[in-house]
């Protein structure tokens, strides 16, 4: 057992790294699966590491600790990323409303002539220039 969770720790670990330096994962879950890992190692290292928490929390069955942890683990990660998936739709959507004004816009400019957009019709930072010698 002692042998299994030393290398599944290794293997977990070196999975991270070569993760990062190929950027298939971000620094900040990198994080989180470099502590799981070393602490599969550590619990690989001393395996009556579990046993004594167990004992000091209560729990009757050390493996009962590691799946509670385990599980808490895992609802914290869904948790998390259902938090980034939120973000990240809410940054899609307001995207998506930007590229409707935009093409509205173009389609308007490409049927008239540009002066016939108004002052709130126009895309931010795109005022009408004076022609004086300071443009």
């Amino acid at each position: 057992m002692t042998i299994a969770a030393l290398g599944f720790g290794l293997f977990v670990l070196i999975l991270i790294i070569v993760f990062l330096m190929r950027r298939q994962l971000r620094e900040k879950y990198a994080t989180l699966w470099l502590v799981v890992g070393l602490a599969i190692l550590v619990l690989g290292v001393f395996p009556g590491l579990l046993g004594w928490l167990a004992g000091s929390l209560g729990v009757a069955v050390p493996s009962n600790l590691l799946f509670a942890l385990a599980l808490a683990l895992l609802v914290g990660v869904a948790l998390h990323l259902s938090w980034e998936l939120s973000r990240a739709e809410e940054e899609i959507r307001r995207v998506a409303e930007e590229v409707a004004i935009l093409r509205t816009q173009v389609d308007s400019l490409r049927q008239g002539a540009p002066g016939d957009l108004s002052a709130s019709e126009r895309p931010a930072g795109d005022e009408p220039r004076s022609g004086g010698p300071a443009d």
